[in-house]
């Protein structure tokens, strides 16, 4: 039993681990090239039922050395791009630019209302500024105004779902009100949307009452975020995780929305929310209204606000 805890914490810390420094954008890992290996952890286990049995420490040694030199392997494994001939498009190359001048690069990808019935956005990046600018008949439209990084854009398609990864790479010299990389986004209006944004420091300006956005996801450090959302789609799914930021999220009036929080030291703002119990916050039609909006905060020390419009 004490070896099965050994080696549990071993797999979480290895985990842990590569979410960390990919949070900290040290190293890049694709979890598809490393998961077809999952039988291993079979074999590990059942060398450990066999050993254990007799209660050998040569046993024990023996699993302890396979599941590290299994975890180092896919250490390494996971750092290379799987081959997946479900990518169709890398849009643009990518482009290193690390000096004191801007360049402006545009990436754009078509719009295809056979296959992108749902499309997943996927924003990674630091010391940049984003700001949704509106709508295009492309599928998606990027312009950067470089001055450090390697920006890219991707496209997956599976059935009906297009998944696009925006991502941006390398040293940034942004700090907030000095200027550095900008991003502006045309989005196209007629898929289902799911947004999922992983930065560090950076500013988020997304008018989407215009899409129809099921989720939006935010994963971020020292950030600024105003967002305003719709009532498009009958549920609306927002969750918001950050260390120190000032968050301002706008939804219509018409949507009966509900606030669950974990937000530490931070400070709130829920204007014409009424305060349940554990931290839940609900608006007076929620339980009448057809449109919904469900919203999560995760905060250390950040400022939450929430408004009706």
């Amino acid at each position: 039993m004490k070896l099965d805890r050994i080696m549990w914490g071993i797999v979480l810390l290895f985990i842990g681990g590569v979410l960390l420094l990919e949070n900290f954008h040290f190293i890049e890992f694709y979890w598809g090239s490393v998961w077809r290996f999952w039988p291993i952890f079979l074999i590990i286990a059942g060398v450990n039922i066999l050993f254990n049995k007799n209660k050998s420490q040569i046993g024990g040694i023996v699993s302890l050395g396979i599941l590290v030199i299994t975890l180092i392997l896919l250490f390494f494994k996971g750092q290379r791009p799987p081959a997946d001939n479900r990518i169709v498009d890398r849009v643009e190359s990518e482009m290193n630019i690390d000096r004191g001048e801007y360049e402006d690069l545009t990436f754009s990808h078509p719009y295809d209302d056979s296959t992108a019935v749902k499309t997943v956005l996927n924003i990674s990046g630091g010391g940049t500024s984003f700001k949704l600018q509106g709508a295009t008949d492309s599928l998606i439209e990027a312009r950067v105004q470089n001055k450090a990084g390697k920006f890219s854009l991707e496209t997956m398609k599976q059935d009906s779902v297009t998944s696009i990864f925006f991502k941006m790479k390398g040293k940034s010299e942004w700090n907030m009100g000095d200027g550095g990389n900008d991003v502006d986004f045309d989005l196209n209006t007629n898929p289902n949307w799911e947004i999922n944004m992983n930065m560090g420091a950076g500013e988020v300006d997304f008018d989407l009452s215009g899409y129809k956005v099921r989720t939006f996801n935010f994963d971020g450090g020292a950030a600024a975020l105003d967002i305003k959302f719709g009532d498009l789609l009958p549920i609306t799914d927002v969750n918001v995780k950050t260390g120190v930021a000032d968050v301002k999220l706008n939804i219509p009036e018409g949507s009966g929305c509900r606030i669950k929080t974990k937000t530490g030291l931070s400070s709130k703002d829920f204007t014409g929310f009424t305060k349940l119990d554990n931290g839940t916050y609900e608006t007076p039609n929620y339980k009448a209204s057809t449109k919904k909006i469900f919203i999560n905060l995760d905060g250390g020390l950040s400022n939450f606000e929430v408004q009706r419009y």
